[in-house]
């Protein structure tokens, strides 16, 4: 495995991140057990970074398997995010991080804006305030932005309180937002070039590239400024296939074949066409049509972002 270190934040990462977003309540909802031994797993294999958010709810996987690595626990890196605009909320946010994975310290903390353009420092200055504090506090040990706009990550470029970029980029250019995926390329370097660390995700545009799977992830752990690459996996198989990937091994026929996973957002008889979903989407691909919400192919890219914000649980990504 190889291991990087993120732009002048002086944290070293391994090359594939673990996603811990798709085993989480908002898509295949495997348990905290069977969560955290995957986890464990991967820890063990040679992945020491984790990606995750306040909204992914995904926190009791982390700490189950923190927790079953005893005193090794603290060499694993944590990246989570939070939606909140305020000081407050942040700071709120920030404190249910540190007691539900049971750690003083989160190593990198997002403001967690996938649709947010370069105003995103202006919208959420309250809740940037309060992650510089916790930083000056020693109670995190980097500041992010988590987004899939081209222009936010310009925009990061110039705010030095921002020490690390985690941008959506993948070889089609799904879901890239304000901008082509030539203009995420260039942001991408520049950014590293300022020092920001960067890291990527939805390489796999959600599934949809799976296709080209070794070339798609190639793609972007060869792209200049990306340090690691944000993977999610729900099972051994998944896993297994990454690491092979990752150390630039062989993969065996029958591996990839079993690891081809389709996902499907369905939106159920009884949406009451609120539109929140269309609200969150980062992709603008939810309208609300006839009463009812819809999802276009061409735009979705599965992330499952709208599904826990539906007050009627009526969307689901299976």
């Amino acid at each position: 495995m190889q291991y990087n270190v993120l732009g002048d934040t002086g944290i070293r990462v391994s090359q594939l991140c673990f996603g811990v977003l798709p085993m989480g309540p908002n898509q295949f909802g495997l348990s905290p057990e069977e969560g955290g031994e995957l986890i464990r797993e991967g820890i063990l294999s040679g992945i020491n970074f984790l990606d995750t958010a306040q909204s992914y709810r995904t926190y009791p996987h982390i700490r189950r398997a923190l927790d079953s690595l005893g005193a090794n626990r603290d060499e694993v890196v944590i990246a989570t995010k939070s939606a909140a605009s305020t000081y407050d909320e942040m700071k709120a946010a920030v404190e249910e991080a540190r007691a539900a994975l049971d750690r003083e310290v989160i190593d990198i903390f997002h403001l967690h804006a996938a649709r947010v353009d370069a105003n995103v420092f202006k919208h959420r200055e309250g809740a940037l305030e309060c992650l510089v504090d916790c930083k000056a506090r020693g109670v995190i040990r980097a500041v992010g932005v988590s987004t899939h706009s081209v222009s936010a990550v310009r925009a990061a470029m110039d705010v030095g309180e921002i020490d690390v970029v985690f941008p959506i980029i993948n070889k089609e250019g799904l879901g890239i937002l304000h901008g082509t995926k030539e203009d995420m390329e260039i942001a991408i370097q520049e950014a590293s070039l300022k020092g920001k660390g960067v890291y990527g995700m939805k390489a796999l545009g959600g599934g949809n590239l799976l296709g080209d799977r070794e070339g798609a992830i190639d793609y972007v752990r060869n792209l200049p400024g990306v340090s690691s690459v944000a993977i999610g996996m729900i099972n051994h198989d998944e896993l297994a296939m990454n690491l092979r990937v990752f150390n630039d091994l062989e993969v065996p026929e029958d591996l990839a074949e079993a690891t081809v996973r389709r996902k499907n957002l369905i939106v159920q008889v009884f949406c009451k066409g609120c539109g929140r979903c269309v609200e969150i989407c980062p992709n603008m691909a939810m309208e609300v049509v006839d009463g009812k919400a819809r999802n276009g192919a061409s735009k979705c890219i599965l992330c499952g972002y709208c599904a826990p914000v539906c007050p009627e649980f009526a969307i689901r990504l299976v």
